[in-house]
């Protein structure tokens, strides 16, 4: 199975030459500020790409997704393209168990924030056991999480978690740019930030993840 990650696309998705592959998986942050125009457009060009299989979560940008008055909307034009939605849920494709989260530790009140500690551990409790290949916005602490002026920004709760699925083949995720569009493995999990702009928000036509599981 080919799996193909793209994140943080910030209204410039079209401009992305999307490789082929089984599974198209975006890791949030498809807006700036969860405009509905941007989404209707993604929805769209997710319609045009052949790829059998597209999963997609929110992430911090989706503002008025979590609770808003957009959100049924959202998902809904997302669920139109034919494309598994996922909110602390998972789909099984192929035998292989996919779950995802937009859930980041807290920065600046923005969407799907959850302070660090009990209330974001709330949250990965949730991912199962079996658990093959794992979608958060945000990454685990010390893995492709580094910014530019602040170091290592991903959440260790995240990563303890990570830890326990001993089922878990591949770990996609986004939301800090820096990294972006880089693989690491370790102890034969494949982690890729699949972030697609810098950190200074500057399209970069980098080739997308591409990972074999």
């Amino acid at each position: 199975m080919r799996v193909v990650g793209i994140s943080d696309t910030h209204s410039y998705h079209r401009k992305i030459n999307v490789p082929d592959g089984d599974v198209l998986i975006c890791c949030g942050d498809i807006t700036w500020r969860g405009e509905m125009n941007i989404i209707a457009d993604f929805s769209n060009w997710l319609k045009e790409l052949p790829h059998k299989y597209k999963i997609v979560i929110w992430g911090n940008h989706e503002v008025g997704f979590e609770n808003g008055p957009n959100r049924n909307a959202a998902i809904d034009l997302i669920r139109a393209a034919g494309v598994h939605y996922l909110e602390d849920s998972g789909v099984e494709i192929e035998g292989k168990i996919f779950w995802g989260s937009p859930i980041t530790p807290f920065f600046m009140d923005w969407e799907y924030n959850r302070h660090r500690g009990k209330d974001i551990k709330y949250h990965w409790n949730k991912i199962p056991d079996e658990t093959n290949v794992l979608i958060t916005h945000g990454p685990a602490k010390g893995i492709l999480d580094d910014t530019t002026n602040n170091g290592s920004q991903g959440c260790e709760d995240l990563l303890n978690r990570v830890l326990e699925l001993k089922r878990l083949q591949l770990h996609l995720y986004g939301h800090l740019h820096r990294q972006g569009c880089s693989v690491e493995e370790i102890n034969g999990v494949k982690f890729a930030n699949c972030a697609v702009l810098d950190d200074n928000y500057r399209f970069h036509n980098k080739p997308i993840n591409i990972i074999e599981i």
